[in-house]
Parts: structure tokens; sequence; C-alpha cells
């Protein structure tokens, strides 16, 4: 069944929620509506839409002047078995001493490497992209020096690799959140999948707020692989749930944005402790002071 995607980009997060409603009702009706800064530093927000029926051009030409955004770009997307896509071009990922791979790639397990299986279903967050690879090493990289991680959580956890990364390399149970309940339930399934069912705890929440997340300094090492602004909103939460000289491992950050969040972190009470730059996306270990 072909699909048909209709985007555009205006300025402002509240003109951009209220584009994103009212496309919920347009005729014929969109299966999905999504709103999202970019985050390049423009100040500008894409709304995208998906249909299963051709949207009408001039209904979506009068609302983006009704809403100040830009014209619609309408494209027609080609049937494809995403799975079989997936499985064709992800292939694993090592990252320190952790082996990313999907169940058709299990073969290619070294014995000397720590396993994560994520299924190419659920392939956001294998570890192919730089915020994801660079949140791996920097969690070697701190084992590597001695830290052991006896109370983790995973904030924004997505497929849960990292939660189970860190429960993995020590025996402790980790605790994984997301705002998304498909994310919970996917993060649930993968930690089930490497038998970590008992050990990683899903639930939904955002950022902290939720009863078993909630707590002074409950955590020693805390996982935000998000987006620069929403990590910037969650410094002084992530000060006052981290212990002292506990640590956090912040990325979903482009290179240019890292000094910004660094920052503002040690405005919050930390201090720098390890960098990293992987293509375009940078990994911060911030050291709670």
């Amino acid at each position: 069944m072909p699909t048909w995607t209709a985007l555009t980009t205006l300025e402002g997060k509240a003109k951009a929620e209220a584009l994103g409603e009212t496309l919920e009702n347009l005729t014929p009706e969109p299966t999905g509506v999504g709103v999202f800064e970019i985050e390049d530093g423009s100040g500008l927000w894409e709304v995208g839409a998906y249909f299963v029926e051709e949207p009408h051009g001039i209904a979506l030409d009068l609302l983006a002047a009704a809403h100040g955004a830009k014209p619609f770009t309408v494209s027609e997307l080609p049937e494809t078995d995403w799975v079989a896509k997936v499985k064709r071009e992800l292939s694993p990922v090592e990252a320190g001493r952790f082996f990313v791979y999907g169940s058709h790639d299990a073969d290619k397990l070294p014995q000397d490497r720590i396993g994560l299986l994520i299924e190419a279903a659920m392939a956001f967050g294998t570890g192919h992209h730089g915020t994801t690879l660079g949140c791996l090493k920097a969690l070697d990289a701190l084992s590597a020096e001695g830290f052991e991680g006896a109370s983790v959580a995973d904030i924004g956890c997505g497929t849960a690799v990292l939660a189970m990364a860190a429960a993995k390399i020590w025996p402790f149970s980790v605790l994984a959140s997301d705002i998304d309940p498909v994310a919970v339930e996917v993060a649930q399934a993968n930690a089930a999948s490497n038998g970590l069912g008992d050990r990683v705890r899903c639930v939904e929440a955002a950022g902290f707020d939720h009863p078993e997340l909630d707590g002074e300094g409950r955590f020693d090492l805390v996982f935000a692989n998000i987006l620069k602004g929403p990590l910037i909103d969650l410094a002084p939460d992530m000060a006052r749930s981290l212990q002292a000289g506990g640590y956090c491992i912040l990325s979903g950050l482009l290179v240019e944005q890292a000094d910004e969040v660094d920052a503002a972190y040690r405005v919050a009470g930390f201090d720098l402790h390890r960098r990293e730059d992987i293509g375009e996306w940078s990994t911060l270990t911030m050291k709670r002071t």
C-alpha cells in the first residue's frame, strides 16, 4: 500500500504544535502526525504527517498559510519491507567491548565481546547512530577506569540498549524509562531477549517523573541520550538525582551544541569528565561534584 508524507517547517513551538493539532483533523485523516524541533540552532520546528490516501494539496497550502509555515512538501513513499531492509543494511556494531547485533547476525558475535541483541524490527537505538555509539563507548571507558554502577538509570531509553549494556557488565538492576509507551514495550522485550528481563525494569516517564526514579542521590550513573533542549531542562533534576561523585552520560547532541549543554551542567554542579565527538554528534560524560 503506498503512503504519502507531508512536511513543513515554521518558527516557534506553540505554532508548530497548533499546526500539528489542526493536521490531525484533516480529511483524508493522517495516520500519524509529528512535531519536532530541528536541532541545528535555527529555532525552526518540523511538522509532518503520514497518509494512506493522497492528501489534498490545496488544503495543505491553506493550513500552511494560516499558521505561517512554509508550503508543505508532499512525497509518495514506495512500498518497502522495512524489516528486510534493516537486516540487509544494519551490520553489527562494536563499541569498546560491546557488540550490538540482530538475530540474523548471531553467528558473528565474537567470544571476547559482550553481545547486545536488538531485533531489526526494533531498530531505533541500535548502536549505528553516533549518539548511541558514543554512550556505549563512554560506559566502557568509565568501567575501564574502575567505576562500578550500583544504581543506574537510562532516561529516554528507546530500545534500552544502554540500560542492557550496564546490566551486562555489573550485577545490579537497572531502571530504564521513556516517555513513549511503545518504546517502553520494546525496551522490555529487548531486555527479555537478552536474558535481562529480571534486571532491567522499564517504566513510562518523562525525565525523572516517576516514583521509582524520584529520590535525592538515587543514582550513581544516569544515561540521557535525548536532545539538547530536554537535556538542559533536565540538568537540575539530574544534579538532585545523582550522588556526589556520580556520573551522567549525555548525548543526542550535535557537536556545536555540546558546549552549551556542558555549561548548563557546570552551573548545576557538574564537571566535564570526558567528551567524544563521532561525526557530527557529541557525547559528554559529566561528574557530579
